[in-house]
């Protein structure tokens, strides 16, 4: 195991993030608040960290990092800047206590959005805008690991995605050899965000309110400047740009990476993974607006936007909210939160089992039913004009398998904290798919959950958005022998 490259690259990673906790600073000198130096502070303490990391081990070279130091590295990544960044929350005049600054910085970064803000109509711009940009980090860094890593590492079907971006990573070692690759999710990404920027900006968000939420769009992420989320706006304008922006990020980003680099639209037709989670979001949009139609009686566009809108907010594990999605009629709440489940596509910035494993268990479920009929068939497993071989569909398998568990043993955990069995599951569900939104003391917001079962929910959040598999393996004995 190469602790010390690893600890090199930590620290350059927490070089380079001390620089971003400088943009805050800015944004409150603008607005002429008082806590600039919270964050001047932050960065610094980053900056001084990372330096020590990098300065004693210098000499260390990257060619030698192979596949089992990427599982420690990815893991150290998301807890050492959790850490780090909950550090301004901790600073400021009204500070957050330890367990709280911690939570709201791994939903940040993880791009959950669960949050323990109870005020947030009149919270500091720069906090407002620090929260967002946890997230559009946090965005962008997960997109990288789902096309460039994860794949790689063979987690749960993932491999799938091998060779899709240019094959940025070599099979054997995780050299950092992929610039170009890196350079075009980076432009994908950011001209996303711009792109939602201005469909905000003209539909009536003020120019902070456009930025954050841009940020926040784009990522998946769901933290919003207003306690309302999005209904605060009432603007049906704005409430379809963000279903359009939110869908078009919770498809894989190989696709938007091929159709940038060939200039083509045709791929995003192909694609089978995609074409199935259209059409699971179309129908329970469909279902939803009946319902609702039929049952609160708006006036058909307003509930036709708000459908639309809560229909790819949770099946996009975006989790903004434009009512109050607990008090929805009949199963609405529980359909949406299941919804989340499945999540978005491979290789997006949003949570959930992602659809391909769905689409794969489905095709192997009807190729089943089909045995049935005609015992000594051979029907291949296919998705698209591709077909899947065992270890994949194995492994789609073992994910599942190990979801299940890790969302089982995670409510038992919640419940002995002392919370009832709706918070638990909503709460634990909700985090492992990177929602956000919950159900029971969560519908609003944390806050009101203890500190136990907020440590809980913070692991939960780092391990649905490390893909279980990677955060679990270094619990195992296996991976720390020689």
């Amino acid at each position: 195991m190469k602790f010390r490259l690893i600890s090199k690259i930590l620290g350059t990673g927490l070089i380079l993030f001390s620089l971003i906790q400088l943009v805050p600073l800015l944004i409150s000198l603008i607005y002429n608040e008082t806590n600039y130096s919270s964050f001047f502070q932050s960065a610094l303490i980053t900056f001084v960290s990372g330096l020590f990391l990098y300065g004693v081990n210098y000499k260390k070279d990257y060619e030698d990092l192979k596949i089992r130091d990427g599982f420690l590295l990815i893991v150290l990544l998301w807890f050492v800047f959790s850490i780090f960044a909950s550090i301004p929350f901790v600073l400021q005049e009204k500070s957050l206590s330890i367990v709280n600054a911690y939570f709201e910085s791994v939903s940040g970064l993880t791009t959950t959005g669960a949050t323990i803000f109870t005020n947030l109509d009149v919270e500091l711009k720069s906090i407002l805008f620090y929260r967002a940009l946890l997230q559009w980090v946090g965005g962008l860094g997960i997109v990288v690991l789902a096309l460039a890593l994860f794949p790689i590492l063979g987690i749960g079907g993932m491999q799938l995605y091998r060779g899709e971006a240019s094959n940025p990573v070599n099979n054997n070692k995780l050299r950092p050899k992929m610039a170009e690759t890196a350079k075009s999710l980076w432009f994908i990404y950011l001209f996303l965000t711009i792109m939602c920027f201005f469909c905000y900006r003209f539909s009536g968000m003020s120019n902070f309110d456009a930025i954050t939420h841009s940020f926040s769009t784009i990522a998946i992420g769901g933290f919003s400047n207003y306690d309302a989320s999005f209904a605060y706006f009432s603007n049906n304008f704005i409430y379809f740009f963000a279903s359009v922006f939110m869908f078009l990020s919770a498809m894989s980003f190989s696709l938007h990476f091929v159709a940038f680099n060939k200039l083509e639209l045709g791929g995003y037709f192909k694609d089978k993974e995609l074409s199935f989670y259209s059409i699971v979001l179309f129908s329970s949009f469909l279902i939803i607006f009946i319902v609702l139609q039929s049952s609160i009686g708006l006036d058909n566009i307003d509930t036709l936007i708000l459908s639309l809108f809560q229909t790819v907010s949770f099946a996009t594990t975006t989790g903004f909210v434009v009512t109050d999605h607990s008090s929805l009629p009949l199963f609405i709440p529980y359909l949406l939160i299941a919804l989340a489940g499945m999540g978005a596509c491979a290789g997006s910035t949003g949570g959930g089992l992602k659809a391909i494993r769905i689409y794969i268990l489905y095709r192997q479920a009807k190729n089943e039913l089909k045995k049935l009929i005609h015992p000594s068939s051979v029907i291949p497993l296919k998705v698209g004009d591709n077909v899947i071989d065992s270890d994949i569909s194995d492994s789609v398998w073992g994910f599942v398998s190990v979801y299940l568990f890790a969302l089982f043993f995670g409510i038992l955990l919640i419940l002995a904290t002392g919370l009832n069995i709706e918070t638990a599951f909503s709460t634990i569900f909700s985090c492992l798919n990177n929602l956000g939104p919950a159900l029971g003391d969560a519908t609003n917001n944390y806050a009101s959950l203890n500190d136990v079962s907020k440590i809980i929910l913070s692991f939960t959040m780092i391990l649905g958005r490390l893909e279980i598999y990677t955060l679990l393996v270094l619990f195992t004995t296996f991976f720390w022998r020689s």
